[in-house]
């Protein structure tokens, strides 16, 4: 449902969100924040980059209130992320790049901070240069698989001036502020937890202990900054592991980090041990707003601003945040790299136009988590920000696009922008593709929000959408486009297996269709992501449900916190998984199987539902082959993929043409 509102509508509806507010001696122009994300786009050498300034500034244009540039290493190589690439300030040398990107931001009345940070044990040995980590303890990483050490006191005392230093370097640059990164667990987290600090000294034992490492820093940061400067400090509120940080714990941390000169709070939540639904990026799996209540508890005990975070991509609920007097600042992390504009087209009243994240994080954290660029599934400018503007055509031309899913649709919006006469063909009575089948399994509504943006621009752009028709030769004859996209999609892979085609078997998409009924018995063949997610579908409708995976594991093509909270989920509703297995024949009691040892077996079952991938419906790429001048397939017709692949690919042509 598209939502648009009058400016009028507007102010009254955001009373809070773009009420300035100081911190310190900052003042900014509205409640919206940044938080520090990693983007992978500093140099090499932990240098600023043109592309991290292109980042930056595209959100201080978009209206933000305040950035904070991601986690800036403190003490390189052995402070380092567990990334190969990530922005320093331990030296000198990276003072001019620094400002380079704070006069960028400052262009747009935007205020910047930078984040210090050390990670401690939570690295790895490639990104320390073969270094071994360091800790409050010599406690066991068994994530990262990283045996760190204890730091001694002389090393304690020279990272607080390290620490120390490194703001002094970012005031030199003309930030704003600095904030101190004190959670996710990371090393100053490491002193703060007893789950990870076991030292017998005077940084260890009781809490007071435990602080003085963090306090420590901060007498020295304020010595080197003065009084005036704003310093700003970041809590994970909970670890939830045993033996871990409570919110108990983080209300005294809080009030003596208050009581130490700590300007603002910035709460957050888990550390890489934590559940996958207590993660500092939680999925889509996991409600909006989800860490709001533990900025509530904290802002109750402290006079400073306390700024949330955790799924917040919405403006309303921003708002609602922030009404509620639960926070005073609202951090909207990946909301800002799926749509840098969300502060302004809120303040115009043009929530229609937002493009809402959907919390994948495959673009973003999982990318970065391999090495990667960041980019965006659903904003193909991350990272491309100055060659990705979207400029007029020199020449409009006359374009036909095959295909209503989300490649097409994005190409169509593109391409109508540029000011080309579009039309869009969707042989389906719907625009939408397989996001209409992928929106239906249960956790995954959040796609919706893809949905509502890609139609509704499509509607708001008057591209001439014809539905319900087929795009054949004689079509593309009759039109006679300029340009042709074709943007068909992929249909079900059916495998030739001996009774593939009896009236019990059905497809995955058939199902989340509901084209097709199943009985109470299932086995659901292949268990990549889609054939999990439609096994968790189809247990909400019947009482026994088996996947059958011919590798070792399930679900291996999910981001690594959904798969899981996925897993997780599958095994609450005791859904059989039969791994190392194949299916041989589907006969009239069920399937017959061999397993990893040939040990061959029948599961009785009532309906077979086929989840075993997809193949390219690239039979009009191949009949419309030189019929017109400009002829692109975008999109799981080149290739099935994902998301990413076909808004990416879309984006891409339309520009290019």
């Amino acid at each position: 449902m598209l939502i648009c509102i009058s400016s009028l509508e507007s102010a009254t509806m955001f009373v809070n969100l773009f009420e300035p507010i100081k911190i310190g001696a900052m003042e900014l122009k509205n409640r919206i924040v940044i938080p520090a994300m990693c983007t992978l786009f500093a140099s090499e050498y932990g240098a600023v980059s043109r592309r991290m300034i292109n980042y930056y500034e595209e959100r201080a244009r978009g209206g933000v209130g305040l950035i904070i540039v991601e986690a800036t290493c403190i003490d390189s190589p052995v402070g380092k992320l567990a990334h190969p690439i990530q922005l320093c300030v331990d030296h000198d040398k990276y003072i001019a790049g620094l400002n380079d990107l704070v006069e960028a931001v400052h262009k747009h009345d935007t205020k910047i901070a930078l984040q210090l940070h050390h990670a401690g044990r939570e690295t790895r040995l490639e990104c320390t240069e073969g270094r071994q980590p360091v800790s409050a303890s010599d406690v066991y990483n068994d994530i990262e698989g990283i045996q760190p050490r204890a730091l001694t006191l002389k090393e304690i005392e020279n990272l607080v001036e390290k620490f120390a230093e490194g703001a002094r370097r970012a005031k030199v640059a003309g930030f704003d502020a600095v904030e101190i990164h004190g959670g996710h667990g990371y090393l100053i987290e490491q002193f703060f937890s007893p789950y990870t600090n076991k030292r017998m000294d005077k940084y260890g034992e009781s809490l007071d202990g435990r602080m003085k490492f963090a306090l420590e820093i901060l007498k020295c940061t304020r010595k080197k900054l003065g009084n005036s400067f704003p310093i700003l400090f970041r809590l994970s509120a909970e670890e939830y592991v045993e033996g871990g940080i409570t919110i108990d714990d983080t209300k005294v941390i809080a009030q003596k980090l208050e009581q130490a000169g700590v300007n603002a709070l910035h709460i957050s939540s888990g550390m890489s041990s934590s559940p996958p639904q207590y993660s500092p990026s939680p999925s889509m799996a996991i409600p909006r707003g989800c860490y709001v209540h533990l900025a509530e508890k904290v802002k109750r005990v402290v006079n400073i601003p306390v700024i949330t975070v955790g799924r917040i991509n919405d403006p309303l609920l921003a708002e609602d945040i922030l009404q509620e007097g639960k926070a005073d600042l609202v951090a909207m992390g990946r909301a800002l790299i799926a749509d840098p504009e969300l502060p302004r087209k809120a303040a115009e009243g043009r929530l229609d136009d937002i493009r809402k994240c959907i919390a994948c994080s495959r673009g973003c954290g999982m990318r970065a988590g391999i090495g990667l660029h960041i980019t965006c599934d659903i904003n193909p400018e991350v990272g491309k920000e100055e060659e990705y503007r979207i400029v007029p055509a020199e020449k409009p031309k006359r374009v036909l696009i095959v295909g209503g899913g989300p490649a097409g649709m994005e190409a169509a919006r593109v391409a109508a922008l540029r000011g080309h006469d579009v039309t869009l063909y969707e042989k389906k009575a719907e625009l939408g593709g397989q996001l209409t089948l992928a929106v239906k399994p249960p956790h995954k509504e959040e796609l919706n929000n893809l949905l509502d943006y890609l139609t509704g621009q499509i509607k708001k752009l008057e591209v001439k959408v014809e539905l319900g028709k087929e795009a054949t030769v004689d079509v593309i004859e009759r039109i006679k486009p300029d340009v042709l996209i074709l943007a068909t999609g992929a249909v079900p892979l059916i495998p030739k297996i001996s009774g593939v085609d009896r009236k019990f078997v059905a497809t995955a998409w058939d199902v989340l269709a509901d084209e097709t009924e199943v009985g109470d018995e299932v086995v659901v063949a292949g268990g990549g992501t889609v054939g999990c997610e439609s096994a968790e579908f189809i247990a909400d409708r019947c009482g026994k449900v088996t996947i059958v995976e011919m590798l070792g594991d399930i679900a291996l093509d999910a981001e690594p916190s959904s798969r899981k909270l996925l897993l997780k989920r599958l095994n609450e509703q005791k859904i059989k998984v039969l791994t190392n297995t194949k299916i041989e024949a589907i006969t009239d009691g069920g399937i017959s199987v061999v397993d990893n040892y040939f040990g061959r077996h029948l599961i009785e079952c009532d309906t077979v539902v086929l989840s075993l991938g997809a193949k390219a419906n690239n039979q009009l790429m191949q009949a419309s082959k030189g019929r017109v001048k400009e002829n692109y397939a975008i999109g799981d017709c080149v290739r099935p993929r994902k998301i990413l692949e076909a808004i990416h690919e879309g984006s891409y042509i339309a520009r290019k043409i």
